[in-house]
């Protein structure tokens, strides 16, 4: 079996949330990168916000890494496997890898585009080291874009609950209707 040089792993967070984009992160790794820098390394959604927080900042200073948020209006369009199979391109266009000798590791049951060597990992985001901190820049990113843009919708406390659908971000649409962030093709049964 062929041995590639580079490993990318790629996860998404924000599938599910009733506002925001989808983001997902990308993370370029030689294959024989060391990990035992990033001391228990899981899931992202496992991490406290500062473990993610902290992770973050060594990826952003030791590992080649891309992050790609698609809105709430593409997803309301076109639908969120659209949304995700759009940023997943973008990712590798703009990280440029060389096909014949990387290899991708997708979490779930995401897919690179066909021309890539890839495997994709049940719970990927807590076997696959490089998959893990995809997802960290992915949530991270997310997030911080989630409690900045709250500022402009202070009625709907995305800083807290980042656009899931927590029984107050349900309570708010309800009360206020839905603001331009919202993915109005999932708060349909609300309103």
């Amino acid at each position: 079996m062929k041995s590639h040089k580079w490993h990318i792993g790629i996860d998404e967070a924000g599938r599910g949330p009733l506002a925001g984009p989808v983001s997902v992160g990308a993370v370029m790794v030689k294959s024989d990168f060391d990990f035992s820098i990033f001391k228990n390394l899981k899931d992202s959604k496992k991490l406290s916000e500062s473990k993610r927080e902290e992770f973050f900042e060594v990826i952003n200073k030791k590992i080649k890494y891309k992050v790609v948020m698609v809105s709430n209006k593409v997803i309301d369009k076109k639908g969120i496997s659209f949304a995700i199979r759009f940023a997943i391109k973008s990712l590798l266009k703009k990280l440029n890898p060389n096909i014949k000798n990387t290899k991708i590791f997708l979490d779930g049951s995401l897919k690179a585009p066909v021309e890539f060597t890839q495997e994709t990992i049940i719970k990927g985001d807590e076997k696959i080291p490089a998959i893990s901190l995809a997802s960290i820049m992915a949530k991270v990113t997310r997030d911080r874009y989630m409690k900045k843009i709250s500022n402009k919708y202070p009625a709907f406390n995305f800083d807290i609950h980042k656009g899931y659908g927590t029984k107050r971000h349900i309570e708010a649409i309800k009360k206020h209707g839905p603001s331009e962030l919202h993915r109005k093709s999932f708060i349909s049964r609300i309103i």
